[in-house]
């Protein structure tokens, strides 16, 4: 069973994130220079739902008043800029306009800028105020789409970037790839349970006792049913903590196996950068995939027809 992905990941991304100055204070960050080479590994579909709705820029920030992006939809919320001005009917036709564009574009993942009451996942406001409850107007959209969510600011940190886009990858290829049977379902999860287990280990083995459980004769719901379940747990938060242990597992496991000297893999430290250490490990493992070596704790791999 072959573990590669041959066509670049569509990623849609808030286009304040994408070096548009987009934001309500005529700001925006270009996150995406700091993938470095990395970030031609993928095709980007930028867009503002705040622009799209004609607020212009700059223009007054919004806030969401009497609950939040669900209770948005549901009539219940409504979105106010600082004036006091309901733009509650322009945000919600961007939105879907947002949405269409982004399934036109048939996409795969979302990188969102956390804190805004419109694109927001799990933050709405800024990290120093507590006002406001997630997910965004946007943001309660992305949630309810078989999309892979990143947090923007999550870009910048070399090892945050390792631990998504390992899943990532592990997230597409299983959304796109075909299962008919039992056996199927069982050679998928040989290869992904490891990586799972890396996210939440008790989790992940209710995951390997699901696929036990269903009969020998399994029909396409079953499969579904497994597939949409596997995928949200691949695109759940996790800890730092956490990832710098899968760090340090997967810079001891290179090492054995490739035979590696302290020259070749700069030992972990307070003196070794973190994008340093990645790429160094990025290296080893391009060495390993080269020579036929599949890593069950990385096993998706992007490798474009040349």
């Amino acid at each position: 069973m072959e573990f590669i992905l041959k066509e670049k990941i569509r990623i849609g991304i808030s286009a304040c994130t994408f070096g548009a100055k987009t934001r309500w204070n005529y700001r925006g960050w270009d996150y995406v220079s700091d993938l470095g080479r990395q970030g031609h590994d993928y095709t980007w579909v930028p867009v503002c739902p705040e622009v799209m709705a004609g607020l212009g820029v700059p223009r007054d920030p919004v806030r969401l008043v009497s609950g939040n992006g669900e209770d948005f939809w549901q009539g219940k919320a409504k979105v106010k800029n600082r004036k006091g001005m309901d733009v509650s009917f322009q945000l919600k036709e961007a939105c879907q306009e947002a949405l269409s564009i982004m399934e036109r574009s048939k996409l795969d993942a979302f990188i969102f800028m956390e804190g805004s009451p419109t694109c927001g996942v799990y933050r709405t406001t800024l990290k120093e105020r507590r006002l406001g409850k997630p997910p965004g107007v946007f943001g309660s959209l992305l949630l309810k789409e078989d999309l892979f969510l990143v947090p923007a600011l999550d870009m910048q940190s070399p090892w945050k970037w390792w631990d998504w886009s390992r899943r990532l990858h592990a997230f597409v290829w299983l959304k796109h790839k075909e299962i008919k049977t039992k056996k199927d379902l069982y050679d998928v999860w040989h290869m992904l349970k490891f990586l799972c287990q890396e996210v939440d280990m008790p989790s992940a083995r209710q995951l390997g006792t699901d696929i036990a459980d269903l009969p020998k004769s399994i029909d396409q719901t079953h499969i579904e049913e497994w597939r949409s379940k596997t995928l949200r747990f691949l695109r759940q938060p996790t800890t730092l903590k956490r990832i710098q242990g899968n760090l340090q597992k997967h810079y001891k496991h290179y090492r054995k196996v490739c035979g590696l000297k302290p020259k070749d893999l700069d030992v972990p430290g307070a003196e070794t950068g973190k994008q340093k250490f990645v790429d160094e490990l990025k290296r080893a493992e391009r060495r390993m995939a080269e020579s036929g070596y599949s890593f069950a704790g990385n096993p998706v791999l992007y490798r474009p027809n040349r």
